[in-house]
């Protein structure tokens, strides 16, 4: 199911409002995280979708690189949006997908 949804949202023909693509192979900044979250989360608001995507591992190209991201790493991306959002917000979900051999992360937001 995840899988079918990395390829929908692949096959877009560019970034829009609501789906960006990061290369983050290893880890992203947690200050560019929040301005994307914020920025998508609101965008989807305004356009009355029910999530935008973020989507690590891929370039903005849409060149597919996967990426390494730990648990770890997610647990604290996840903590820094609560801590610094009012009222507290994070990510709806945060999907790990295998997909051809490389590993994605699809974080939805509202």
């Amino acid at each position: 199911m995840m899988e079918a949804l990395l390829r929908k949202l692949l096959a877009s023909k560019t970034e829009t409002e609501v789906l960006e693509f990061k290369e983050a192979k290893n880890s992203y900044s947690k200050d560019k995280l929040g301005k994307y979250f914020s920025a998508l989360s609101n965008e989807a608001n305004l356009k009355g979708k029910p999530c935008a995507w973020l989507l690590f591992g891929v370039k903005n190209d849409k060149t597919v690189v996967g990426t390494s991201i730990s648990d770890k790493q997610l647990n604290e991306y996840k903590v820094e949006m609560a801590q610094h959002t009012s009222p507290k917000l994070s990510f709806i979900n945060i999907h790990q997908v295998n997909y051809e051999g490389k590993g994605f992360l699809i974080k939805s937001s509202r």
